[in-house]
């Protein structure tokens, strides 16, 4: 269990987080969502114990983080910004790892190499950033850690290739039931592999939803009348989505599905369809969207 209470944290005079609490259960995918600058990346750091909360408590398995050689050796973080030692060659970089995480498995590291078209022999530091990021991404996975953090660890691939890897993901976590948390821009792309999702938003998290809540909670709806109606019969709903007028509307609503759908039948509708709800949307409509 990684836990979050009451975490704050400056980068000299400014704040960065602020009163963050969150927990993420083991063997589950959390992906984190947010602008730049939301603090996702610096959550990450604090997971992993490169940055030390300046309040509150970050703990693995109720242990401080920051500090710890033990809690550290079972997280592996996948940075935005890879880092390797000075000419070292793939094959190097993975001897490297193997001495520190015991569990490291060099069948699905040299499955991954392949995957991305590399050569275990070539020096990293010629890559491009999206060929280290690749490097990164496949240490990480390969590492066996109890934890992988993953940093827009996404970006540059290829739709054929996100999907694989989005299924080695699943794989690792089902099999080994690994705690994964990704940082991306890509809702869609969370939401076709996270069991939960928590949205960063000036500071804070602003919402914290698994599927199954959001599911329950956020309702899309299509009504269609006779004759037009005034929107304002909708208020009582609060939607955070009103679109159409006069006979049909779109609307997104917050709340109690039996409840909502009630008061919709009772207008006397010629037609109501619901329909699921997106993370996009639930960003768009909450947040304010990018």
């Amino acid at each position: 269990m990684i836990q979050f209470i009451n975490v704050n944290k400056r980068y000299e005079n400014k704040s960065i987080l602020e009163d963050i609490s969150i927990s993420i259960p083991p063997g589950t995918i959390l992906g984190l969502v947010g602008r730049n600058g939301a603090g996702k990346s610096t959550l990450l750091r604090l997971i992993c114990g490169v940055l030390q909360a300046d309040a509150g408590i970050v703990a693995y398995h109720e242990e401080n983080v920051y500090d710890n050689p033990n809690a550290k050796k079972e997280i592996f973080f996948v940075s935005d910004d890879a880092y390797f030692m000075t000419k070292a060659s793939i094959l190097e970089m993975k001897q490297f790892y193997r001495v520190f995480y015991k569990n490291f498995s060099e069948e699905r590291f040299f499955e991954l190499i392949r995957l991305f078209g590399l050569k275990q022999t070539d020096t990293i530091a010629s890559f491009s950033k999206g060929m280290k990021r690749h490097v990164s991404l496949a240490l990480g996975i390969a590492s066996r850690t109890k934890v992988l953090l993953l940093d827009e660890a996404f970006d540059g691939l290829d739709p054929t290739m996100r999907f694989k890897i989005r299924q080695i993901i699943s794989e690792e976590v089902s099999t080994y039931k690994r705690t994964v948390v990704i940082s991306s821009h890509n809702l869609q792309e969370l939401a076709d592999i996270c069991d939960s999702v928590a949205i960063m938003d000036n500071k804070r998290i602003r919402l914290n939803y698994t599927q199954e809540d959001i599911i329950t909670h956020y309702h899309k709806y299509r009504i269609a009348f006779a004759e037009p109606i005034d929107p304002a019969l909708f208020a009582e709903l609060t939607p955070i989505f009103l679109g159409g007028k006069a006979k049909i509307f779109t609307m997104i609503v917050k709340g109690c599905r039996e409840t909502t759908e009630h008061y919709l039948n009772s207008l006397n509708p010629l037609l109501l369809e619901r329909d699921d709800v997106s993370l996009d949307e639930i960003f768009m409509y909450e947040m304010g969207g990018y």
